[in-house]
């Protein structure tokens, strides 16, 4: 008998062990309060030297877990999803090779090894943005590297500005970086912001959705998006008390404000999931940015879990549909997807914060510590707002698509009877309903005291409500009455457009970056830097070593003449 294994299957079988012992590692390494760093030298310049260095501590080890494992599920998905594509080894390949990138990135402390696994994912991602090749996929993709482009330029010049400090390991010099290092933290927050798609960066994001769905499991809600929450993360101690972190916090609450109210007018199933780590993404960098690291890795793992199971339910629930993605083509979905319908409303319910879920330990205990910190009132004001807009999106979500009356227009087998779909999400339903209380377990085992008012406990309780009946209650009344959008039209279309934010970073911005761009390396590269720099001292070079090689040449007749004139010369000199 021939067992028949496919690359899909033998990639989850690889990760899902990876990321096992990974956890295993991340358990004994926060026991034991040890870390491994592993040193190779490759060249020393004077005083710097430039190492190749891996660090196995719990932080790496635990994110690099929850890397692998949704790795792995995601790969078993797309067996299945991505089944009839004549490229689909190729497929694999791209997301082993983001893979790939995502550990170098995680494992590294080295501000210049940090930059191969950095640039390694922005190309991966735009490889994994134009899989489809279409016009769509292309201009998507083009926006995505542009955008990403400007964090790696802004990570080289942090290479150049830290050479002064004689190395580039940020586990050592963070801690001695005060504000007469504002332009690096400055760089590093501009880096972190673009990967992380905040203000003004943050078009990229829905527009990525253009790739398939596995990868926008995968790249777009728990890995690419949250490398720069992770270098945030590390560089932690350099951005107490600076100026870089007061301003990370305003721009952080402005983009989980306006990702929540975006997503309320949005209609594409993908764009709104999208919006949501967006808002997600600001949730933790603003916690970051009050200080609390650790409780924004706690966040960043959990969200991990029910965010890629979310775009795991949302791609069954498209290819179910005839690949529609706008949700007023779908509603009563859970009586002909009972299982996906309930993996996908355990999701939701864990991004909305519901009680015992991944997300309630998380998001409850961050919005606790920012209700107690000092921050100004309209930093308090978008919380506020932004937690309730979360579960207003999320009912809304749920009313046009999971409930309600049927409304798909086409013929299609509605059903979920894929089992390779099905059983992938298993492993990451369980993460969404366990997996919250199991880290709040490992990283927070001592107990600890939140004094608040009854007040101010009860607020994101009350909030949440109005929303939750706002969103499925306002929706219900805009298919029995008259579309109020209609009188508020341009609010609408702000609001819907991420504040005009694609409009300018597609069309105007990109042309003036790209003419000015372009402009430069016609007189720049190619015209004077080429005249003085590259040909003229190649040029000159090449004159010099003419006669240098002239005068070294074992020729008599230059010697007799070298001899004569030195004679003629000598005898002037004394006459």
């Amino acid at each position: 008998m021939i067992w028949k294994v496919s690359m899909h299957e033998v990639s989850m079988v690889f990760l899902s062990l990876s990321s096992v012992c990974c956890g295993g590692g991340a358990v004994l390494s926060l026991a034991k309060g040890v870390a491994d760093v592993v040193e190779w030298e490759l060249v020393s310049l004077n005083s710097s030297s430039i190492v190749f260095t891996l660090v196995l501590d719990w932080v790496s080890l635990a994110f690099l877990c929850f890397v692998f494992l949704i790795s792995s599920s995601v790969l078993y998905y797309s067996g299945s999803y991505m089944e009839g594509d004549k490229t689909l080894n190729r497929f694999m390949y791209l997301v082993l090779a983001f893979v790939l990138s995502m550990s170098m990135m995680v494992l590294s402390p080295n501000l210049i090894s940090i930059l191969l696994g950095w640039d390694g994912l922005g190309l991966v991602s735009y490889a994994l943005v134009i899989y489809y090749q279409n016009e769509k996929s292309a201009n998507a993709g083009m926006l995505t590297i542009l955008s990403n482009r400007v964090g790696d330029v802004a990570i080289l010049l942090s290479i150049g500005l830290m050479s002064t400090l004689g190395g580039w390991n940020f586990f050592i010099y963070s801690f001695y970086m005060n504000d007469s290092w504002l332009g690096l933290k400055v760089l590093l927050v501009l880096a972190a912001m673009t990967k992380s798609a905040q203000i003004p960066f943050s078009a990229w994001l829905p527009a990525a959705m253009a790739a398939p769905t596995p990868v926008s499991a995968l790249v777009h809600s728990s890995t690419l998006v949250t490398a720069g929450v992770y270098l945030m993360i590390r560089f932690s101690p350099a951005l107490e008390g600076s100026q870089a972190q007061s301003g990370l916090l305003i721009i952080s609450c402005l983009t989980m404000f306006m990702a929540g109210l975006g997503a309320n007018f949005e209609y594409d199933l993908k764009k709104i999931i999208a919006l949501s780590t967006l808002s997600q993404l600001g949730v933790m960098l603003s916690i970051l940015a009050l200080g609390y690291c650790e409780l924004a890795f706690f966040h960043l793992l959990s969200h991990a879990l029910f965010k890629a199971l979310l775009f795991m339910c949302a791609g069954v629930i498209i290819h179910s549909v005839g690949d529609y993605q706008d949700i007023r083509c779908m509603g009563g979905l859970i009586n002909f997807m009972p299982m996906s319908v309930s993996y996908m409303t355990v999701a939701n319910l864990a991004l909305c914060g519901f009680p015992f879920l991944a997300g309630f330990y998380s998001k409850d205990l961050i919005l606790e510590v920012a209700f107690m910190s000092s921050i100004n009132f309209i930093a308090f004001t978008l919380y506020v707002l932004a937690t309730g807009l979360t579960v207003m999106y999320t009912m809304r979500l749920i009313f046009y698509s999971l409930s309600g009356e049927f409304n798909l227009s086409s013929l299609s087998s509605v059903n979920d009877n894929d089992q390779i779909m099905v059983n992938s999400m298993t492993m990451l339903g369980l993460g969404a309903i366990f997996g919250g209380a199991i880290l709040s377990w490992f990283m927070f085992p001592e107990p600890h005291m939140v004094c608040m008012s009854g007040f101010m406990k009860s607020l994101v309780m009350i909030v949440s409500g109005l929303g939750a009946f706002v969103g499925y209650m306002f929706n219900m009344m805009n298919t029995v009455y008259s579309l109020k959008g209609l009188s508020n039209y341009n609010f609408v279309v702000m609001a819907g457009s991420m504040w005009f934010m694609p409009f300018l970073s597609s069309l105007k911005g990109s042309e003036v970056s790209l003419i000015s761009g372009s402009y430069l390396q016609k007189v720049g590269d190619k015209g004077w830097y080429e005249h003085f720099g590259g040909q003229g001292m190649y040029y000159l070079f090449s004159k010099g070593f003419t006669l240098l090689n002239m005068s070294q040449l074992n020729s008599v007749k230059v010697f007799m003449k070298v001899f004569v004139v030195s004679v003629i010369v000598v005898l002037i000199m004394y006459v």
